[in-house]
């Protein structure tokens, strides 16, 4: 009779025993465990660089990189394996797709704009990751919230322009790597004295989900 009286509470014990090892080991990388003290502490930390001797600018939307990254981590690790492998210097300018629609690179060396001929702008499909390779141009970035549109979303061309003051600008030059995510509104292209023309980088990176 005890036989058969413990045999259950045995197997529940098991159960709720291998229940506690799944939340146990469950990953700290899934998106819903990200909080801003969380993924500040992976951003610096920097194993996402891979050897990248770069930093990302000090108001990215770390917990959005966090998700992003570990949602779709191979076509992230292929942008910044591409950063470093190769001589962006170099390159051609023109674009090319490095993953087929998830990863794509264009490379630019146009004539920096006056603050007036510039504008903000979002995607939806995509994150913009912008690299100034020679030269230093200005970038703005705020939410979209603070934003009025001015042309609406082009799906055709994964963008939407709007109009709107204040925001925080930003020298970019080789040092830095520049994130804008789907809600960042952001204002790139604008002219720093003393630098006509720059040369730049920008990875599309397609958005996890879409």
């Amino acid at each position: 009779m005890k036989h058969h009286v413990l045999t259950p509470l045995v197997l529940l014990l098991g159960a709720l025993l291998l229940f506690s090892c799944s939340k146990t080991m469950t990953p700290t990388t899934a998106t819903t465990d990200w909080t801003p003290q969380s993924a500040q502490k992976w951003v610096k930390g920097g194993t996402w660089k891979k050897g990248l001797k770069l930093d990302v600018y000090p108001d990215v939307d770390a917990v959005e990189f966090a998700k992003q990254y570990h949602a779709n981590q191979a076509i992230w690790d292929k942008a910044f394996a591409y950063m470093r492998e190769n001589d962006l210097a170099a390159l051609p300018n023109g674009s090319s797709k490095l993953d087929g629609d998830l990863l794509t690179l264009s490379v630019t060396e146009p004539t920096s704009k006056e603050f007036d001929k510039t504008q903000w702008e979002s995607h939806r499909k995509y994150i913009d990751l912008q690299y100034i390779v020679r030269g230093k141009e200005k970038m703005g970035v705020q939410p979209l919230s603070n934003l009025t549109v001015t042309e609406p979303y082009n799906e055709a061309k994964d963008v939407a322009h709007y109009s709107g003051d204040g925001g925080k600008y930003y020298d970019a030059d080789p040092s830095t790597i520049y994130l804008f995510f789907p809600q960042d509104g952001h204002r790139p292209s604008i002219k720093v004295e003393g630098y006509d023309v720059v040369k730049k980088v920008v990875f599309k990176i397609r958005v996890a989900g879409m």
